[in-house]
């Protein structure tokens, strides 16, 4: 066998010399195709309509978005959202402070303005033309967008699927229906929808990458001199972001916060509501608001009192203690809805993943002053009780799988797309 670079014989060199240009053509031609090729998958990038009706969906969309455009960097979004989306380069048509409304009486008051939502949604849809349509949990509107884009030709993908494992699960057969990807958060979301011969994608939960990625180490000093607080420990209250929910839940949760004096009390404001909002709700008191700093608020946090919903998973996260506390009105109907429609044992994210009660709920009748203040009294003044709900977050948090779900959601996209 002849070494690499040995001369071969004269008519092996003879048969090079003749048949070298017409290979050498080819293989131009060949790396040529290829490279035009290869060129215009660059250049016809993906267009995304992106649709999330909740705070938290602005953030998951927003990182979901961030993480596309490091793989597509050309790629077009268009849609509704917050100001997180718009912020990583997405044209937001609707922002999802108009869009929130919960409860069936807020529901009837507004039926025009939803109905106008999604006829303006429905014929911004076709006109943009998109690759696909990627849902963000807001099941109530985005399953019938859903709908629409099947009988359309749109494909569709639902990232953080809405918690029919919990309530409504004859939801469950409008996305095996509908919805051609799903991408899954929770790790028990497999398998119920294996019960149904339904495949997902689960990526992993998005949360504690955009929680950790964020948070810092506390600076108290900083913290009161910048927001003009008391140099005392914070008792966080996140009263949520929904209107409704806020004007229920506020006045006793500050309540229940003036029963511990030695605390400053602060609120973790929701995006786009000022300070004429909560004023008919505090009470009459001058409580510190600060908006858009949740994670630093809770960074520097001792308790919280924390409306049930995803804030309860970021609290969690950042490893405060909590009380969870939440009411609809009237509180027969949620007695109904519960014994009919709710399949879970619990409310919050955190105990459902777990299996076990980690957190207290003060669901419906159960959230009184004096419940309130007597779970807050519980974490305050029983270390052992603290340590138990510390020490759950730990297994949580191992539940809630590896970092990186955003990335694996954008790659897993942009993939089956392309095929």
């Amino acid at each position: 066998m002849k070494e690499p670079g040995e001369r071969g014989s004269k008519k092996s060199q003879c048969s090079v010399a003749v048949f070298s240009p017409q290979l050498a053509t080819i293989f131009l031609i060949l790396n040529f195709t290829h490279f035009r090729h290869f060129k215009l998958e660059i250049l016809n990038s993906m267009k995304y309509y992106v649709l999330a009706g909740e705070a938290s969906g602005d953030l998951h969309a927003s990182n979901l978005i961030k993480e596309i455009h490091q793989i597509d960097p050309k790629a077009q979004f268009r849609g509704f959202g917050g100001d997180l989306m718009e912020k990583v380069g997405m044209t937001v048509l609707k922002h999802y402070r108009d869009m929130a409304f919960m409860g069936i009486v807020p529901v009837i008051m507004n039926i025009r303005t939803i109905k106008k939502n999604f006829q303006f949604c429905e014929q911004d849809l076709l006109a943009f033309k998109p690759d696909v349509l990627i849902l963000v949990d807001y099941p109530g509107f985005n399953l019938r967008m859903a709908r629409f884009a099947k009988a359309h030709g749109i494909k569709t993908f639902y990232y953080i699927s809405p918690k029919v494992w919990a309530w409504k699960e004859k939801r469950v057969h409008r996305i095996l229906k509908y919805v051609d990807e799903m991408f899954t958060i929770l790790p028990f979301e497999t398998e119920f929808f294996a019960k149904y011969n339904y495949p997902v994608n689960y990526v992993g939960n998005p949360l504690p990458d955009a929680i950790l990625e964020s948070k810092r180490e506390p600076d108290f000093t900083k913290l009161w001199s910048e927001n003009k607080l008391l140099q005392k420990p914070i008792l966080a209250l996140l009263p949520g972001s929904r209107k409704g929910e806020i004007s229920v839940l506020l006045p006793t949760m500050i309540k229940a916060a003036q029963a511990f004096p030695e605390y400053q009390i602060v609120i973790a404001g929701a995006p786009n509501m000022g300070l004429e909002f909560y004023q008919p709700y505090m009470n009459g008191l001058e409580v510190p608001i600060l908006w858009g700093k949740t994670y630093e608020i809770l960074t520097h946090s001792r308790v919280a009192i924390v409306s049930s919903g995803t804030a309860v998973l970021e609290t969690a996260i950042m490893n405060v203690p909590q009380v969870v506390v939440y009411q609809l009105t009237p509180n027969w109907l949620f007695i109904f809805l519960k014994k009919f429609f709710l399949k879970t044992r619990f409310v919050t994210l955190v105990n459902i993943i777990l299996g076990r009660e980690a957190i207290v709920e003060l669901i419906q009748a159960d959230f009184t002053l004096k419940k309130v203040v007597h779970e807050l009294q519980r974490i305050i003044n029983d270390p052992e009780n603290e340590k138990r709900m510390l020490n759950d977050y730990k297994d949580m948090m191992v539940k809630l799988g590896e970092p990186g779900a955003s990335k694996r959601a954008a790659r897993l996209m942009v993939e089956k797309l392309k095929r």
